[in-house]
Parts: structure tokens; C-alpha cells; sequence
């Protein structure tokens, strides 16, 4: 099938809250990711859009250049950005493709203040280093509800890009509680995965986004 295509001015036109933003790049680091996870991806973002401010989005990474629209700081870590900002950083700096999956799906008012909540509790949470992530992963697929339920009272010590959306889809009731956060990783959220979500709710295709090659 031919992969569907559109601009970027489109895409943030059209994204609503609890569409999903992955990425993927070719550098050394987003290969490691990518092997390490069995993923085609190695990052991972949520679009938060509210009321008339502009798209934004809630992911965490490593750098700090783009201003955190919650705090107004500049951090590393969990961060709210404008998702124009934060999309050509990721396609021109970091040298990422980006696709949009759009959430099939009517958000209840319930679901709009479980991510404001979210991003309260979790905004500026740390960057797990490169070297624990394997670790983290690996330890997600054990059982042990000790930590995972230390980790749903929401505290994290560090927080990956997949675990932010893991635990904001399950706070707004799209994915089932009982999984520990760092049992998600950026493939969870590719079409190939067949994530599955609570109520009917779906994530469409992976939409290919088309970067401008200037502003």
C-alpha cells in the first residue's frame, strides 16, 4: 500500500489530544534504541491541543533547547512543547522521519483533565540514562507490583518518551492499569504492535509528515 503523506502545516491543522507522534532516526543512538526495543521507532510523543493555544506536545527527551510551555523553563526530561517547535527539532536537528496516528475516538471531559493532571504530576520528571534503558525494559516484563504501584501513585524517578504516553493513555482511560510504565517502549505505539485500547477506541495508520525544508 501506498503510504499516506502530508505537511506538516496539515498535520498540525488536523491533530487533536491523544494523537500520537513517532519518530525515527539513523544515527548510532536511535539504532541502539531501535535494536534494543525491536522497534522500527525510537521516539514517541503525544499531541495535548487545548482550547485556541497552539498544538503542543508531551513527551520527555534528552535536550533542553525548546521551552516547556508548563513551566516556561528550559529542562531536560518530561516536557510540554509546541509541537510545530518540537517536530522540526526532532526532523532537523535529530535528522528524524515523523508520522502522526490520529485517536479514533471522542474524548470524554474526564479523559481532557486525566492529562492536565498528568502533566502536573509528571512535567520535569529526569531522562533515564542511555545505559539503564535495556535494564528498564527488561524489568518492566517482570512482575512486580511493588514497583508498579509506587509508579502509578506517580513516583517516578526518571521517565522515558514511551512510558510519559503509557502512563497519560492510562490515566485518560486508554489502556488497561496493571502494566508497569517501562514495560511500554516506542514500538508499542507503531500499527505494527496492534496496541489494543480500551472502549473501541483506535489509533489510525501511521500518517507520514512532510517537513518544510524552511520556515
Amino acid at each position: 500500500m501506498a503510504e499516506t503523506t502530508i505537511d506538516l502545516a496539515k498535520a498540525l491543522e488536523l491533530t487533536r489530544t491523544g494523537d500520537i507522534w513517532v519518530f525515527r532516526g539513523r544515527s548510532k543512538a536511535d539504532r541502539a534504541i531501535q535494536m534494543l526495543t525491536n522497534s522500527p521507532v525510537n521516539h514517541v510523543g503525544m499531541s495535548v491541543v487545548i482550547e485556541d493555544l497552539p498544538p503542543l506536545m508531551w513527551h520527555a527527551e534528552l535536550g533542553k533547547s525548546l521551552r516547556d510551555r508548563w513551566t516556561g523553563n528550559h529542562q531536560r526530561g518530561v516536557q510540554l512543547h509546541d509541537a510545530r517547535e518540537a517536530v522540526l527539532t526532532w526532523a532537523r536537528r535529530y535528522d528524524q522521519r515523523a508520522w502522526l496516528r490520529q485517536l479514533d475516538g471522542d474524548l470524554s471531559r474526564e479523559s481532557e483533565d486525566a492529562v492536565l493532571k498528568t502533566i502536573a504530576r509528571l512535567d520535569g520528571t529526569p531522562f533515564p540514562s542511555t545505559a539503564r534503558l535495556a535494564g528498564r525494559w527488561f524489568k518492566g516484563r517482570v512482575p512486580n507490583r511493588k514497583a508498579r504501584d509506587a509508579e502509578r501513585n506517580g513516583t517516578l524517578e526518571t521517565a522515558y518518551c514511551a512510558e510519559v504516553v503509557a502512563v497519560t493513555y492510562e490515566e485518560m482511560g486508554l489502556l488497561p492499569a496493571g502494566r508497569r510504565p517501562n514495560w511500554y517502549d516506542p514500538g508499542r505505539f507503531w500499527s505494527g504492535d496492534d496496541l489494543e485500547l480500551n472502549d473501541g477506541a483506535l489509533l489510525g495508520n501511521e500518517i507520514s509528515v512532510v517537513i518544510p525544508t524552511e520556515d
